[in-house]
């Protein structure tokens, strides 16, 4: 086998100075832990603003609920999605308006439902007509939005399932919301996180089209498309640019409803702080597991339960930088915790250099969303993963 030194695009993820000051940032501090660039959040969310000018933002909060975070995005215009009253106390206790609030879970207890009423909130998500029925009885007057089902084909991490309901279900729904003396506000879909296939989007917005139609023949005019997630960020396997997402799914959309358009909104999350963050972390041992074993084990401090949760099925491949220099060898990473489903890669084929010792520091890009909102509370003893923001 030809031996090849180890080699990685660091710029292909972080401009080498913003690194640079990273690494300083960190290097008195006990791994593992979150690093989280606000200048790179700013970036992101100017981009979708340029591209997508036509569209309302609602931040996913569960993708990173650091206050900073929040209230960073407030400053620049967002307005937020919840998936409970634990992440819409936490907006209102940061001073932001209820009105800039959609509580976006289909699935909540109709106490919930009641008291974000009573907090102001009056847009609510459903897709079912027992959801939407605690809503007509907790939540009288608000506008409903319903979401429609996808398959979530050609995404990373799917969404499918679960969530949604097909067309004849929504359609009824809409009908029964009126009557109910709820406002049928619009429709949401979601094509499935990191969505490598921009033509989901035009099958979703076509579903949209076709209920517009028909609920339009009853005497009900919907007024806004939520386009929900899906925009990429950018992890080891290439995507398109943002800005072909984005003038695909404007094609989309002006196919179907021309000069008619609806109010569109869209809840980014991955896509605004993936790329903001990173994992710094060092590995705790190497090791094989006999003697003619062609691969070692490298485990690291931080694994699944640590806020890799992404990488079960090593759906979501991060970026990951060994900063030393030899031959590059192919390894096997897990993570800390004795529990054998915390392996982060075996399959696909991470390289190091040759050269790593126990102790070594490694950097995982692109761990701005779903990591320390993922991570476990005490399992194994471990605490959750710690975050810090760099603002300079």
């Amino acid at each position: 086998m030809k031996k090849t030194q180890y080699a990685f695009n660091l710029e292909r993820f972080m401009p080498r100075k913003r690194f640079e000051k990273i690494v300083e940032f960190a290097k008195d501090k006990e791994t593992p832990f979150l690093v989280l660039d606000l200048s790179m959040v700013q970036k992101r969310y100017e981009e979708i603003q340029q591209f997508l000018p036509f569209a309302k933002i609602y931040y996913s909060v569960k993708a990173n609920p650091m206050d900073e975070v929040i209230l960073f995005l407030h400053r620049m215009g967002s307005h937020f999605d919840v998936a409970s009253c634990y992440e819409l106390d936490q907006l209102l206790k940061l001073g932001i308006p209820p009105e800039k609030i959609s509580f976006g879970n289909t699935i909540k207890k109709e106490r919930e439902i009641a008291y974000a009423y009573r907090q102001g909130i009056r847009v609510f998500v459903t897709d079912s007509p027992e959801d939407l029925e605690k809503i007509a009885r907790a939540a009288p007057a608000s506008r409903v939005f319903f979401r429609t089902y996808t398959e979530g084909l050609g995404s990373d991490w799917p969404l499918s399932r679960k969530f949604g309901a097909h067309t004849d279900i929504v359609y009824t729904m809409i009908l029964q919301a009126r009557d109910w003396g709820l406002e049928p506000f619009g429709l949401s879909f979601h094509v499935g996180s990191q969505q490598r296939d921009i033509g989901q989007w035009d099958d979703a917005i076509s579903k949209c089209r076709y209920l517009f139609e028909s609920v339009a023949s009853q005497g009900i005019k919907l007024k806004m498309i939520n386009l929900g997630g899906g925009l990429p960020a950018n992890y080891l396997e290439p995507t398109l640019p943002l800005s072909i997402y984005a003038s695909e799914i404007h094609r989309f959309l002006y196919e179907d409803f021309g000069d008619e358009m609806p109010e569109i909104w869209i809840e980014p999350g991955r896509a605004l702080v993936g790329d903001a963050g990173i994992i710094v972390t060092e590995v705790v041992l190497i090791s094989r597991k006999a003697k003619n074993d062609l691969y070692r084990w490298v485990y690291l401090d931080v694994g699944v339960f640590g806020g890799l949760i992404e990488t079960l099925g090593e759906a979501i491949k991060y970026p990951i930088y060994f900063p030393k220099k030899g031959t590059a060898e192919e390894i096997i990473l897990a993570g800390p915790t004795c529990d054998s489903i915390d392996i982060l890669y075996e399959h696909h084929r991470y390289t190091m250099p040759h050269t790593v010792t126990m102790g070594d520091r490694v950097y995982i890009f692109t761990t701005g969303a779903y990591t320390q909102s993922y991570s476990s509370v005490n399992f194994n003893g471990f605490p959750p993963l710690r975050g810090y923001i760099l603002n300079e």
